[in-house]
């Protein structure tokens, strides 16, 4: 894979200081998107630019979160009780406030379903990680999770900011550094030291935690890329403003064309027709503390999944961007 160690371009930072406390500036530059090594979404590897932009420093934490509720009121979508007219053929004891948590089991499982380890909890959200009983007391600086598309384009409106594009977050988790398979390099775990927060052990039902954490972790636990942002593998999934596509766009990437700011594919093309109640999906990006080696080894800055907009989970979260 051809590879570059820095930006081909770069862009100084507008004056002044950044637009909100810990956002970092990336400057815009080309890079090498995508691999061509791992699962077959994250191909082509291709050339995109991307014009400078600033990010949060850390995944959006509890505390931020809360400071956002407290302002406006607002109420999730997993705190809400859906309408059965979105949802036809819903089984009624599913028509309830809630959202889908990680339950451990507590022995080897079918790998074919996700159900084995994925449940529908019903009041689970943000304030309740786990379900009821389950409280935020000790994780204010654990990334909020139990988010759908709703409630963080709700919050990044509400802080002057946006979701980033995929072109955007990956370029930023990289750090400058091409082809690198992790934001620190080719080697997963560098003499022996944990980088970041993702499943150690057979998932779903071995967890050795030997990076210090079973489930989120506060942000900021494990150092940063060449660029000081953290956790920008691992812990939580992160949404993008994008729309999934299978595959990256094929026409921006004919005879070696650099695609510029590119903002992935289109709502109606989104949509998987297989998936029952066919809702639109967005791309997310990073990896999470469920990501293991025998199963979605999607901790790495090239990685992509689709999600469907109107749901959260217990492992996906969000940063923000501010462009000039």
């Amino acid at each position: 894979m051809m590879r570059h160690s820095q930006p081909v371009t770069t862009e100084a930072a507008p004056p002044g200081p950044p637009p909100a406390r810990e956002m970092i500036w990336i400057p815009g530059g080309t890079f090498l998107m995508g691999s061509n090594d791992h699962y077959p979404e994250e191909a082509p590897v291709h050339p995109v630019t991307v014009s400078g932009f600033w990010i949060d420093r850390t995944q959006v934490t509890n505390a931020a979160f809360r400071r956002f509720v407290k302002a406006t009121g607002y109420v999730t979508v997993a705190e809400r009780v859906p309408d059965a007219a979105d949802y036809p053929g819903a089984l009624p004891e599913m028509l309830v406030a809630g959202s889908i948590t990680f339950r451990q089991p507590p022995g080897r499982v079918s790998m074919h379903t996700h159900y084995n380890w994925w449940q529908w909890v019903p009041g689970a959200s943000w304030r309740h990680p786990e379900g009821p009983g389950s409280m935020l007391d000790g994780r204010e600086r654990h990334p909020v999770v139990h988010v759908a598309w709703e409630d963080v384009a709700a919050y990044a409106e509400w802080a002057g900011k946006a979701i980033p594009t995929e072109a955007e977050w990956e370029y930023a988790a990289r750090g400058g550094h091409d082809g690198w398979v992790y934001t620190w390099g080719d080697e997963l775990v560098p003499k022996g030291k944990m980088l970041a927060n993702y499943w150690q052990g057979e998932f779903p039902w071995q967890n050795l935690a030997l990076d210090g954490f079973e489930r989120t972790a506060p942000v900021g636990s494990f150092p940063p890329n060449d660029y000081g942002l953290s956790d920008m593998i691992g812990n939580v999934w992160e949404w993008t403003a994008d729309w999934y596509t299978s595959q990256h766009a094929p026409l921006a990437n004919c005879c070696g064309a650099v695609t510029v700011n590119p903002t992935g594919g289109g709502r109606e093309a989104s949509i998987d027709p297989n998936e029952p109640g066919a809702i639109p999906r967005k791309v997310l990006k990073g990896g999470s503390f469920a990501c293991a080696e025998n199963y979605c080894r999607r901790y790495r800055p090239a990685a992509r999944i689709h999600h469907p907009i109107d749901t959260g989970t217990n492992h996906i979260g969000f940063r923000c961007v501010v462009r000039p």
